[in-house]
């Protein structure tokens, strides 16, 4: 078996060729059953284990294990530790072993691009992102490779966690600013981006511009939320998957206040990738995605790095 660490994982995982990778997986189709999802009690807070399974059949088979504890910014410690084994769906014999990291970060910062490549206008140049953690600092490299996104407004609860990714950014070529007043900054943004861990909204709807594209991330749980109701009020929603408005919480507490509804109508990743859902279809409408991450992201992520780093599954 293989042994990819965080910086082979990271390097084989390019955005432009893992943004249509995921284009194409999304056309495909796996098998994906619903993660499990546990609760750890610690001391001080508790943690989230999640396994996430995929796999095609005749080709790979792929499992992630995340543990998400919150809590470790108080230790200093990242919020999100994970791996990733990739096998051979015909033998489930083990092919590599993964970052799973560099994984789900970047996939997910390329999910939400591919996703703004359908939703946002084409000449978004503009961002505000909120969140400057290892998530929130790979989205404006990943939107890059769909739009021209050129200025960018960073937000973090920690000042200098924003300070820190708007110097990368600048060294990027990006006109990177940290946010001093977040409600002016949403006003101003084509697309505003969530990527934080909050349990309680982090963006008002009353500050998005007509128009203008929300991204949320964060909210992977019923107890997470970065968006208020009124984010919700008026916009076409959009979710990765149909597990999104079950499992996150900026969607559960819409729909069960009556803001939203007939979320088995909302179109996901699959079908707008497909062509069987339609994006945005005007530059005034507001448009909102909603993503929990998705188990068949991960396979699309490991067959790269692994068909990059390693022999390809035979035919």
């Amino acid at each position: 078996m293989k042994m990819f660490d965080a910086a082979t994982t990271g390097g084989a995982l390019e955005f432009p060729a893992l943004i249509a990778a995921l284009r194409a997986m999304f056309v495909e189709g796996c098998t994906v059953p619903l993660r499990h999802n546990h609760r750890i009690e610690t001391e001080s807070d508790a943690g989230t284990v999640l396994i996430m399974p995929a796999w095609q059949e005749g080709r790979y088979l792929g499992i992630k294990t995340v543990n998400v504890y919150p809590g470790n910014a108080a230790l200093g410690l990242p919020g999100l530790h994970s791996t990733y084994v990739l096998y051979d769906a015909r033998t489930g014999a083990p092919l590599a072993q993964m970052d799973g990291n560099e994984i789900t970060s970047r996939r997910t910062a390329a999910a939400s691009a591919l996703g703004a490549s359908f939703l946002a206008r084409k000449n978004a140049t503009r961002m505000t992102l909120l969140g400057a953690g290892r998530v929130g600092s790979l989205v404006p490299e990943a939107y890059r490779c769909v739009l021209p996104i050129s200025e960018v407004d960073v937000w973090d609860a920690n000042p200098a966690a924003s300070e820190r990714l708007v110097a990368r950014l600048s060294e990027l070529g990006f006109g990177a600013r940290v946010v001093q007043d977040l409600p002016a900054s949403v006003a101003c943004a084509d697309v505003v981006t969530c990527a934080t861990l909050a349990t309680q909204p982090v963006v008002q709807g009353e500050w998005l511009a007509p128009g203008s594209h929300l991204d949320l991330i964060g909210s992977f749980t019923p107890a997470m939320r970065e968006a208020d109701d009124v984010c919700f009020a008026g916009a076409r929603v959009f979710v990765d998957t149909a597990e999104a408005f079950q499992k996150s919480g900026d969607l559960l507490g819409p729909l069960e206040r009556g803001v939203v509804s007939g979320p088995e109508h909302w179109p996901t990743l699959e079908r707008l990738c497909r062509g069987e859902a339609p994006g945005r279809t005007g530059d005034t409408q507001r448009t909102l995605f909603k993503a929990v991450g998705t188990a068949l992201e991960d396979l699309a992520a490991a067959a790269l790095v692994y068909e990059r780093c390693a022999e390809p599954l035979a035919a």
